[in-house]
């Protein structure tokens, strides 16, 4: 057998950001059930498949904090048993309603949603409503590697304190190790976004330059080894006019950086950093940009093949069910033709194989043109599998047995591939993220500049409560600074701005910031009043309840995951 040309890891990142008891449709606690049960539910149904046929199911999994929180909340196991019996029901009465209208194909694709839900209702009771652990076993088999992630999401490059991206890191990694049984060493920045030490402008006016640390040292600090970022050299291409003029655009730092990168490629291996506080390495994997926009690309990207299911267009206006294709991919929504489901597998299996070539030929390459073996690292929002992509799942398990069947290719996790291959060239990355631009301008613009202003100040107010309050000898105030320090960590989940800039869900991403921004204030006010010898109003402790009942995820706070 030939040795491998190189390696080839899959990585998927889930998260939903906080919506149980906040909202059901459309925004709310139907993003949740919807990513269980198109994505989550379905990929750990491959993974048994794929062992079971011999192969070994080899990816690495990001479980963002926030989503393991509700996973593993009573709410979530009982909301999804009744959103997949209302799916049941939905199908079940469309069907017979295609029947009464003579309507015989749409009719067999209602029979077909009723048992695909029906399916994942067997499957949910089968590992006792656990998600959670059901993925932890296949961890603790050695079959995927469990990433953890900042506690709710929150943007690092624009939190003004760097106490808050330790409570961040530290809060995440404790809600793994808690709901999974699992101490991390991968975390998934979020959007790839990263920051690194220096002098610093806050994003809005708030007191002034400030040095900062990076986001490498706080990792380091808290036994991360590894987390991913974007191709930190794209464009490549300078001599492309819509690549020059991005690059003419980019900050000094980055292209210092793109200069100072030579032969560097992601296919070359990891990124080190070495953080200079107590000489931790920690390891920076970049995705290969070319293997991956040949999925997640709007214009040759596989989902926008015609014979797939169309994700936009509904039967009926609430929850409704999907019955047509693609078709073509830039076409309206009144032009979609009905779906085909047996013309889906030939379609799949020809495009996992055509992917398989891709990670080949570009392992090829590399070392062809470097004379060393590479590592192709494909990421991906995993919820792109199932819920935005139905056939997603299954291609992703062709891919798999496709890959145990080449030997061309090691496919191995992360972790897996960091043991074998430390970095060899160790760089100072610049400031940027996976967004638009890859810099901050989806997070920070004149839709959400009014965001960080508001979170600045509770920033800046909840350091100095932590630090100068007696909270140590005083139960009363330690658990209302647990109560803020929850709130806080809730309004710093960077989907609040990334939906209202992005015009989706703009009411719901207003109204969810400002409601924990006000609830921070109600026990901020309650400190103070505290503080001064007085008590607790009897609505204020109605809203502490209410708060509780709202927010009851992070159930172990620890007012020293903010301590420097």
């Amino acid at each position: 057998m030939s040795e491998p040309v190189g390696s080839f890891c899959l990585v998927l990142h889930a998260h939903v950001p906080h919506v149980l008891h906040h909202g059901v449709w459309p925004h709310g606690e139907d993003w949740l059930y919807e990513a269980a049960a198109e994505t989550y539910l379905p990929i750990l149904s491959m993974i048994g498949e794929v062992r079971r046929l011999g192969a070994r199911p080899t990816l690495t999994l990001g479980l963002t904090p926030v989503l393991l929180e509700q996973l593993a909340h009573d709410r979530f196991k009982q909301g999804l048993v009744e959103y997949l019996a209302e799916r049941v029901e939905r199908a079940t009465r469309d069907r017979k309603g295609f029947e009464s209208r003579g309507e015989p194909h749409f009719a067999h694709l209602a029979k077909l949603w009723a048992e695909f839900y029906g399916n994942l209702s067997d499957q949910f009771e089968s590992i006792n409503r656990d998600l959670p652990s059901a993925f932890a076993s296949w961890a603790n088999q050695g079959v995927i590697e469990i990433l953890t992630g900042f506690a709710t999401h929150g943007y690092p490059p624009l939190l003004l304190e760097d106490s808050s991206i330790r409570a961040q890191i530290r809060a995440g990694i404790a809600s793994t190790q808690r709901i999974l049984g699992i101490a991390p060493t991968g975390l998934w920045l979020p959007e790839c976004a990263y920051r690194p030490a220096g002098r610093w402008e806050p994003a809005v006016s708030f007191g002034g330059p400030r040095d900062r640390l990076g986001v490498e040292q706080m990792l380091a600090d808290e036994g991360i080894t590894h987390f991913f970022i974007e191709d930190p050299l794209v464009p490549r291409n300078i001599g492309d006019e819509k690549a020059r003029q991005f690059y003419d655009q980019l900050s000094d730092d980055r292209r210092r950086f793109i200069h100072e990168c030579g032969d560097w490629r992601p296919t070359t291996g990891p990124i080190g950093l070495r953080s200079p506080a107590n000489g931790e390495l920690v390891a920076a994997f970049a995705r290969c940009r070319e293997v991956c926009e040949q999925v997640w690309s709007g214009w040759i990207g596989y989902p926008g093949t015609g014979t797939y299911l169309e994700f936009h267009k509904k039967s009926g206006e609430r929850r409704g069910l999907r019955y047509w294709k693609v078709t073509q991919s830039q076409s309206g929504l009144g032009d979609k033709d009905p779906y085909y489901p047996d013309d889906v597998a030939g379609v799949i299996h020809q495009q996992a194989g055509h992917f398989t070539q891709l990670i080949r030929h570009t392992l090829e390459d590399h070392r062809r043109c470097f004379g060393r073996p590479a590592v192709v690292v494909a990421s991906f929002d995993a919820e792109l599998y199932g819920h935005w992509w139905f056939e997603g799942v299954r291609f992703l398990r062709d891919l798999l047995l496709n890959l145990h069947h080449d030997p061309a290719i090691s496919v191995c996790t992360v972790e897996d591939y960091l043991r074998s291959h430390p970095p060899e060239r160790y760089v100072a990355l610049p400031e940027f993220s996976w967004g638009e631009g890859s810099d901050n301008r989806v997070w920070i613009n004149e839709q959400t500049r009014w965001m960080w202003e508001v979170e600045y100040r509770a920033e800046a107010q909840f350091g100095r409560n932590t630090y100068h309050l007696p909270w140590k000898k005083r139960g009363d105030l330690k658990g209302l600074l647990e109560r803020a320090g929850r709130e806080l960590l809730l309004m710093q989940a960077s989907d609040w701005p990334f939906v209202v800039a992005r015009g989706q869900a703009v009411d719901y991403g207003i109204r969810r910031f400002a409601l924990h921004d006000n609830r921070y204030e109600i026990v901020s006010n309650l400190i103070d009043r505290v503080c001064e010898g007085g008590t607790i109003p009897p609505l204020e402790e109605h809203q502490l309840r209410d708060a509780d009942i709202h927010d009851s995820i992070f159930p172990d706070i620890d007012l020293t995951w903010w301590n420097m």
